[in-house]
């Protein structure tokens, strides 16, 4: 009898509960963990922006009528919930960061840094459950971690630091979560409808063979992995590059580039419409230049609107969830979900490169100029 899957699976975001990078520091009294997760930070600053989660020790009777409660206290947030709270929610509030810290102590998190501290050792021993991916130690008071801890997976290969080593330990922290780690893959927007243009513009030869191709071709020697977003599974074409359908139909770019992420979130994706056939490698490897990973995305600045170019863009994985926020809201605008959010905007080049084919009267000036030269 074959097995029946009541839901659909889905790719997930790397990471865990807080982040797709997160790491737990336990062992050792919370005064310690704050002091040294601070100075880590501090070293860590110049390449990656962390968040902290901790639990307050102030037990506060709470006779508030609010489900939540948002505090801005100029010099620092607080975020206050009844309930279940953060559960799943939490993702979403360090998606700007690049590494969330946890005091692990009082919470999990997908990573653990353990400190063998002789105050906390009965402790660390009732969270052995804890310990799933254990990924240094760092000596306090003892020569050498617990022998109880022996029992750990890849326990021999787990790196011991003592108290005081941070340079050490934050080129460590630096080589297993780079704050650049998402690939970047491509995707060519060809599953438009070519109204104004009255057929297919993804079939337009303009260098000798289907422009949903040549571009294929230039994204494909920048990226790991390159993609045509079409409209549907069946097309009426032939291609050598895997084909990626809209699995959010009816949103045109902004369902391709969503569908994209849906199939894998853990890359970063470099999208660029077909309906711009003078962009080359040249241009593209220039925007991979100015990559910023701290940002949602990288595109360029057009001076003539003074907006963002949002279709030839390198969305990072942290803009997958912005996107289908936008989406909640009622907005499937790619440009509307550039200007409103955190993007690092660049200068083109050559502002002709922009330049878009959308009519039977543009398509015909273009190829005389391409034929001129």
């Amino acid at each position: 009898m074959p097995h029946h899957r009541k839901h659909t699976k889905l790719t997930r975001p790397e990471g865990g509960k807080y982040h797709r990078n997160e790491v737990a520091f336990l062992g050792a009294p919370c005064s310690l963990i704050q002091e040294e997760t601070e100075a880590l930070a501090a070293l860590l600053k110049p390449t990656h922006q962390i968040a902290y989660v901790d639990t307050s020790h102030t037990e506060k009777e709470n006779n508030s009528n609010f489900k939540s409660s948002f505090v801005d206290e100029q010099s620092s947030l607080s975020l206050n919930f009844q309930g279940q709270g953060l559960d799943f929610s939490q993702r979403s509030i360090f998606a700007d960061c690049d590494l969330v810290f946890v005091n692990g102590n009082h919470t999990t998190a997908e990573h653990q840094i353990v400190f063998i501290h002789s105050k906390k050792e009965d402790s660390l021993k009732r969270k052995m459950d804890r310990l799933t991916n254990v990924i240094a130690f760092v000596l306090c008071d003892r020569e050498a971690p617990y022998s109880y801890l022996e029992e750990l997976a890849k326990f021999n290969a787990i790196p011991v630091f003592k108290l005081g080593e941070q340079d050490a330990l934050t080129s460590l922290i630096s080589k297993r979560f780079p704050s650049d780690y998402a690939p970047i893959k491509g995707l060519v927007l060809a599953g438009g409808k070519s109204t104004r243009m009255g057929f297919d513009k993804g079939g337009i030869e303009y260098f000798g063979k289907p422009q949903r191709e040549h571009m294929a071709d230039v994204l494909n020697a920048l990226c790991s992995e390159t993609y045509i977003s079409v409209r549907e599974a069946k097309v009426d074409f032939e291609s050598s590059y895997s084909l990626l359908p809209d699995s959010f139909s009816g949103l045109g770019p902004y369902g391709g580039i969503l569908s994209a992420f849906r199939s894998d979130p853990n890359a970063a994706w470099l999208t660029v419409a077909t309906d711009v056939p003078m962009i080359d490698e040249k241009l593209l490897a220039h925007l991979i230049s100015k990559r910023n990973v701290h940002k949602m995305a990288t595109c360029f600045h057009n001076p003539e609107t003074d907006f963002p170019e949002p279709l030839i863009t390198i969305w990072e994985p942290r803009a997958y969830p912005r996107l289908l926020e936008f989406l909640s809201l009622g907005y499937s605008c790619p440009r509307k979900a550039l200007i409103n959010s955190d993007v690092q905007e660049i200068d083109i080049p050559d502002l002709q490169l922009l330049s878009n084919v959308n009519t039977p009267e543009e398509l015909e000036k273009l190829q005389a100029e391409i034929h001129a030269k």
